[in-house]
């Protein structure tokens, strides 16, 4: 099981704070289309669970099966750790 991103809140997103009220922020999908369809915020994917486009592994998780921890995981940058980690 995935940890929780401390960056992100495990929202796979920063500044959540700036999206409607009416847009769920675990909801990946809802948020991507609005981050598309409209300009002017700092909504981003996270750049600490993933690469600011796109995730790692589970959106605002770390050291999942599709992003084991070590020089061989997405993290290797890093010395193999998240950067919350």
């Amino acid at each position: 099981m995935p940890t929780t991103c401390t960056r992100c809140d495990g929202t796979g997103f920063l500044n959540v704070d700036q999206l409607p009220d009416d847009i769920d922020c675990y909801d990946q999908d809802a948020v991507m289309q609005w981050i598309q369809s409209n300009e002017g915020h700092d909504v981003t994917v996270c750049d600490c669970c993933g690469d600011g486009e796109g995730w790692h592994g589970t959106p605002g998780g770390h050291y999942g099966p599709e992003d084991p921890p070590g020089s061989g995981g997405p993290y290797a940058y890093n010395g193999g750790l998240c950067e919350c980690h």
